[in-house]
Parts: C-alpha cells; sequence; structure tokens
C-alpha cells in the first residue's frame, strides 16, 4: 500500500533522468520489487540502454500505429521491463501476469494515449527483450 506508493513515487523520481521509459520503469520497479532477488535484477536492467533500444526502434514494430509517440509507448515498455523484477511476478510467463498488468495499466501509464489493448503489445515486447537478455528471471 503506501509502501508500494512511496516506493513507486521514488522510482520515477529517480527514473525520469532517463525519460518516459525511465520514469515507468522507476516507478514499476519502486513499487513492485522487493527483496534482495529484485533489487539485483532490477540493479542488472540499464533504463538508459533500454530507453535508447525502444526510442530507436518503437515505430518498427507491428503494433505501433500513426499518431502515436514514443512517450505514449514508453510506460508499456516500462511495465514489461518491471514485471520481471517484481517478486508477485517472478516465474511466470507474460501470459499468466498479463490480466494482472492490464488492471496495474492506469496506474503506470502517465501520459500515454494507449488503452491496455494498445499497449500490451509493447509491454509483451519489452518483457520478452528483457527476459531473453538477462535471462529467466
Amino acid at each position: 500500500g503506501v509502501g508500494a506508493a512511496a516506493g513507486g513515487a521514488t522510482g520515477a523520481a529517480i527514473g525520469s533522468v532517463v525519460g518516459p521509459l525511465g520514469t515507468a520503469l522507476g516507478a514499476v520497479i519502486g513499487a513492485v520489487a522487493g527483496g534482495l532477488a529484485g533489487k539485483a535484477t532490477a540493479e542488472a536492467i540499464d533504463p538508459t540502454v533500454e530507453d535508447a533500444y525502444w526510442r530507436d526502434r518503437y515505430v518498427s514494430e507491428p503494433y505501433y500505429r500513426d499518431g502515436h509517440t514514443y512517450d505514449d509507448y514508453a510506460p508499456a515498455y516500462g511495465l514489461g521491463i518491471g514485471s520481471l523484477v517484481a517478486d508477485k511476478y517472478r516465474d511466470r510467463s507474460f501470459d499468466d501476469i498479463e490480466g494482472s498488468l492490464a488492471e496495474e495499466w492506469d496506474m503506470y501509464r502517465g501520459n500515454s494515449r494507449l488503452n491496455w489493448t494498445e499497449a500490451s503489445p509493447a509491454a509483451r515486447a519489452a518483457w520478452a527483450r528483457a527476459q531473453r537478455d538477462r535471462g529467466a528471471v
């Protein structure tokens, strides 16, 4: 509750230095990551690298829709990556956690104009990339 909100606010503030993905990722990690395993995994994720990767690539992704900006997709990327470090989602497939992420979308979306149906493929893509690049968590 209160701890998660405070952690989310702190994480978002720290991540803001990186940009929209950093803000989203920081908020997710701050709010839902717990324990030393979550902390270690969170530290292995470099928001600067992830931000650069998705910023350069988002318009080439099959889910991209004309008129949307990187700022629309960045919170979905942050939520997808952040779910890998959340204790409550650890060792679960994206399909298993997608319903929970859909419920959390409004909390983490910020100014994104995407609804969950539009954001979900971006979250899944970021989740899969982080899963692949860092190994199963």
